[in-house]
């Protein structure tokens, strides 16, 4: 069958995977959450949900950088990627030998689609319509607005997650307003944030990972602003992860 992936590329399998390679932490996620995890028989080294999978599976590489030899070796019948996630260049040259399947996300719905869409092609669209049903029923009532925010995703150089994002939807869903500017990852200044004056500072565990020891830094910074630790999984993982995303949101 033919199938046309987010960026609008189309791939031909003639069946059902059996051999699948996902290069995108949050997806590979959701292939196990969809049962697939005896399909899978490669993924990256940040591929960290569930625990188990990197001792169990074949490291391919990074979200960025691959071993093209192993996964020569692997002779995967599908490898899935993301447009943000994973390197242009690399994913030509895989695509030039293997089905390469790209999700491109930018808010729940584009997520949503991902989810359909990987169920469709791997055979599991029951499983996958669950999903959807339990994320979807999860948000279905509105969060309380908390007020303005910056999200910081790096610490030197102060970076945030900006406009046109998915964690500014997530951050939206979550009842923040996000101060960033419009390009989607700006670097922040100390004095743009004492300029900015947002009600919160979120720091994200990824990819930097914030601690708490990073909290008093910020709060000498913007006495006025509440600086909070938050989990960068479920702000930016588009995948099955989303299942627990609604709930914290709500205990935020």
């Amino acid at each position: 069958m033919h199938f046309t992936d987010h960026i609008n590329r189309s791939i031909f399998l003639p069946k059902p995977p059996e051999r699948i390679i996902s290069l995108v932490p949050s997806q590979t996620e959701l292939l196990v959450d969809l049962g697939l995890e005896e399909k899978i028989v490669g993924v990256t080294k940040f591929c960290v949900h569930p625990t188990h999978l990197r001792k169990s599976k074949t490291i391919v590489g990074g979200t960025k950088n691959y071993r093209f030899d192993v996964i020569d070796s692997l002779k995967p019948d599908l490898i899935i990627g993301n447009k943000e996630e994973n390197d242009q260049e690399g994913i030509e040259k895989l695509a030039a030998k293997y089905p390469v399947w790209m999700s491109d996300i930018f808010d729940l719905k584009d997520s949503l689609r991902m989810i359909f869409d990987l169920g469709e092609i791997t055979g599991k669209k029951g499983k996958a319509a669950g999903v959807i049903s339990r994320i979807e029923k999860s948000f279905a009532q509105p969060v309380v607005k908390k007020g303005s925010c910056i999200y910081l995703i790096w610490e030197n150089p102060k970076m945030a997650a900006g406009k046109n994002t998915f964690i500014d939807s997530m951050l939206s869903m979550a009842g923040f307003e996000n101060l960033a500017e419009k390009s989607r990852y700006p670097d922040i200044t100390e004095e743009i944030l004492i300029n900015l004056s947002p009600d919160y500072l979120l720091l994200s565990s990824e990819p930097f990972p914030f601690k708490e020891k990073h909290i008093q830094t910020f709060e000498n910074i913007l006495p006025n602003t509440k600086v909070q630790l938050v989990d960068g999984e479920l702000f930016s993982w588009y995948g099955s992860r989303l299942l627990h995303a609604a709930d914290y949101f709500k205990r935020l």
